[in-house]
């Protein structure tokens, strides 16, 4: 019988979350604190899931090439055609 551990969870400061982003840490602490990345309080500090990271970077990708199609629409195509 073999016991599986479950899957190790990677967490990341505020420091290392802003480093990745490429963004201050006071935006990263907005974002804990407005709910939009989920961290987890450790004392007086936060950690941030490192798929919790992912998640939020994969969704704002996806909701800015959302934005782009709506900005362009069928409109954009036919000025490009012309």
């Amino acid at each position: 019988m073999t016991s599986e551990q479950p899957p190790r969870v990677r967490f990341l400061t505020v420091a290392e979350v802003a480093e990745v982003m490429r963004v201050s840490k006071m935006t990263v602490y907005r974002l804990l604190h407005s709910g939009e990345m989920p961290a987890v309080r450790v004392g007086r500090s936060f950690r941030v899931p490192q798929d919790a990271l992912d998640h939020y970077l994969a969704t704002a990708r996806l909701d800015l090439e959302a934005e782009r199609e709506q900005d362009e629409g069928p409109s954009a195509a036919g000025r490009l055609s012309s």
